[in-house]
């Protein structure tokens, strides 16, 4: 390589032109310009430049210092651009780990994209991972905020961004390309042969890059995005999350410092209150760090749904600002869907609830589903399920669902209703086809997320908080026929599963919904229901109040079905108040309608009863009978479980140990095969009992410690198995 001093000599002497003369010339001292011929002190552009046009070496020596500062630069390690990690870099160890290692396999990709929802740290992540290789890549690493997701500011173009990389590469505004691939070419001719990291930051599309990504060359890019990116085919991709739980309380910690909640319960509740998200968390910590807050009083303003949002503003930095850049480049349609999935009672809904929510097929739902996950707004799973983040479904409930007109929305909720009552009436019919359903008027759903009963009761398990909800919703928009029918089509999950609460209180709501339809029997059906649920629960008294509103109610509509399923509850209820004579009468009268009317399922029910009420009453015979015929006619599993159970109770208390052991054994095994924990435990504590009938304590107590082990609570107001293990606890 040429000396720059060494030619600038000959250049002047060779024209006859003295120091002195050069001096003036190019408007420096003549002692300095002495020094750079010998090479005693720096060449920078300018004088480069002056030079070159002094002794008209046209460009040829300002080269040789753009090729000199070049490999000066490289021989130094090259420009490190990146930013400042911060002092609060908390968490992230593995995927650190992993994208650094991306980093430096030289199998990898040339590009990598770091892509996830606004506020998840995918900055601060990428430039920690250049921070650490930087060293293998001695060429340099420069830092671009390519300002695609920038409130208030306009991104670059390809062509700004480029003609900026080239500048940073030593390359004059004089030798830049007019048009982009001109740029585009002589970037990846400067990036041939060199070992260099560009963190390109905020990076909206993929034709804001495409030009950038190199050719042959080792160096590497990293790609910061709100979007997935996937036309960038060649890339791989790293997405970032929200924190883990703890390390969402460490970041918490370590921004506020000595400020930090002391208590770790409510630091825990904060940083779920910031949705786990590092800028929420950040904003959160500036507060304390500011003052004026007590934890509990802006954990109690997080709590709120309607002041979170607020809160989650420092004035310089906000979640609801960050959000709305992303919201506000989405077309029309991608903006009603976000709308629209504020309505979904639940953060994860079903693609088909979308597709109800919108009134689109699947094709269309499919389609800006696809938008907003690669957006990061939503995220869809290989399940199928749609997800809102609780931030984003906030920012989406005050911000994209105003925007809708209103009829847009009370339709689209009917459409959500409608389909969550036809899945739920389909998963019913499979887990019990033998119960009394209610006309909806609506055809029955064509697709449905299950095949079976096992299906439709684990598809009823992970919904029914969901459904639950939707009851409310109909409710409120005044869709109170939906409202009553799709409570009732769930209280047979209810029951099953001994979900007392959200029985209860979707009932109470539906009772509101049938009164307001004037539907007698509707609100008969639902106060028998309710009454059903105190039983189970406990609640005697209040259950045959409730059971007598019903059969005042049907006896009002003349519906002799109604009036017949009241008596027979009514009786139930007496069972357990100590009326067995009562109970007895009522349910042989019951038993009768059920027998002629042909509704197997509810003769089963009755019997179980009969044979319960005569054994209270010691008639061991006749009680015996009642549960025999009982097991032969239970149709479902559940049902025969049930049976069995109560035939067992009738030995154990006629005192028939072996037999009762066996029928318990034999329950218990049916319950499992049924999925019933209840009736599992149920089995367990009787065959307890029966061996401390027997005198054996030590297998008794290994028996209720396994049925304990359940997460049901036997009541011993209903349940005789679990009133005589009392007693003895009592006794003990």
């Amino acid at each position: 390589m040429q000396d720059f001093g060494a030619e600038l000599k000959r250049r002047r002497t060779s024209v006859g032109m003295s120091l002195t003369g050069l001096a003036a010339a190019v408007h420096f001292t003549k002692g300095y310009l002495s020094k750079v011929e010998n090479g005693k002190a720096r060449v920078n552009r300018e004088l480069a430049k002056a030079c070159d046009e002094a002794l008209d070496a046209k460009g040829e020596l300002l080269a040789l210092v753009a090729e000199r500062g070049m490999s000066a630069r490289r021989n130094a390690g090259g420009i490190v651009g990146l930013p400042d990690g911060g002092r609060f870099f908390v968490g992230r160890e593995t995927e650190l780990e992993a994208l650094s290692a991306l980093l430096l396999d030289p199998d990898d990709a040339r590009v990598g994209v770091v892509h996830g929802m606004a506020g998840a740290g995918k900055t601060t992540l990428a430039v920690a991972a250049a921070r650490r290789v930087e060293r293998a890549f001695p060429d340099g690493c420069l830092f671009f905020d390519l300002r695609g997701h920038t409130p208030g500011a306009t991104e670059l173009s390809p062509g700004e961004a480029l003609g900026r990389l080239l500048r940073l590469l030593d390359v004059s505004a004089g030798q830049l390309p007019a048009d982009e691939d001109g740029l585009a070419n002589l970037v990846r001719d400067q990036l041939r042969g060199r070992r260099m990291i560009l963190v390109l930051d905020n990076v909206r599309s993929a034709d804001q890059v495409r030009a950038i990504v190199p050719g042959e060359t080792p160096s590497r890019i990293l790609v910061t995005s709100r979007g997935r990116l996937p036309a960038l085919d060649d890339a791989w991709h790293f997405p970032v999350d929200v924190l883990p739980l703890e390390d969402a309380v460490r970041l918490l910690r370590s921004v506020a410092g000595e400020h930090a909640p002391a208590d770790d319960s409510v630091a825990t509740e904060l940083v779920r209150h910031c949705g786990r998200l590092p800028l929420a968390i950040r904003i959160v910590a500036a507060r304390f760090v500011a003052g004026g807050w007590t934890a509990t009083r802006l954990r109690d303003r997080l709590a709120d749904e309607k002041t979170r949002l607020g809160t989650l503003d420092d004035g310089e930095r906000s979640v609801a600002t960050a959000f709305a850049v992303s919201y506000d480049s989405l077309p029309g349609d991608q903006r009603r869907l976000l709308g629209l999935l504020a309505l979904h009672p639940a953060t994860t809904a079903e693609i088909a609830a979308v597709e109800a929510l919108t009134g689109l097929g699947p094709g269309e739902a499919d389609r800006l589903v696809d938008r907003l996950h690669d957006a990061h707004l939503v995220v869809r799973d290989e399940r199928g399920y749609v997800e809102l983040h609780d931030l984003m479904r906030m920012f989406a409930s005050t911000h994209a669902l105003p925007g809708l007109a209103p009829d847009d929305r009370e339709v689209a909720v009917s459409r959500l209703v409608d389909h969550a009552l036809t899945t739920t009436l389909a998963a019913d019919e499979l887990a019990e086809p033998y119960r009394f359903r209610p006309d909806t008027g609506l055809p029955a759903s064509s697709t449905v997320p299950f095949a079976d009963a096992d299906g439709a009761l684990a598809w009823l398990t992970a919904q029914w908080p969901m459904l639950a909800e939707i009851v409310d919703s109909a409710f409120r928009h005044g869709l109170h026929d939906r409202c009553w029918q799709l409570a009732f089509v769930l209280r047979a999950f209810f029951f099953r599963e001994k979900l007392f609460e959200p029985w209860i209180r979707t009932h109470e709501r539906a009772l509101e919904a049938a009164r307001a339809t004037g539907d007698l029997s509707a609100t008969g059906m639902i106060l028998n229901n309710l009454g059903m649920a105190h039983i189970e629960s406990g609640r005697v008294d209040e259950a045959i109040r409730f059971h007598q509103q019903a059969q005042e109610c049907f006896a009002q509509a003349r519906d002799d079905r109604g009036a017949i399923d009241a008596l027979s509850s009514l009786a139930w209820a007496r069972l357990y108040r100590g009326e067995a004579e009562a109970t007895l009468t009522d349910l042989t009268t019951v038993l009768d309608v059920y027998r002629r009317t042909g509704r197997t399922r509810n003769v089963v029910i009755a019997l179980r009863g009969i044979a319960l009420a005569s054994t209270a009453l010691d008639r061991f015979p006749e009680a015996l009978s009642s549960a025999r015929e009982a097991v032969e006619l239970a149709q479902l599993p559940v049902d025969r479980a049930m049976s069995v159970n109560g035939e067992a109770w009738v030995r154990f208390r006629a005192g028939q140990w072996d037999d009762a052991e066996r029928c318990y054994r034999l329950a218990a095994e049916l319950a499992d095969d049924a999925g019933s924990e209840y009736e599992r435990a149920r089995a367990l504590t009787g065959l307890g009992n029966t061996a401390a009938g027997r005198g054996d304590h030590q297998a008794a107590a290994r028996w209720w410690a396994e049925a304990a082990a359940y997460r049901v609570t036997l009541d011993p107001t209903v349940l005789g198995e679990a009133a005589y293990r009392n007693s003895l606890a009592v006794a003990e």
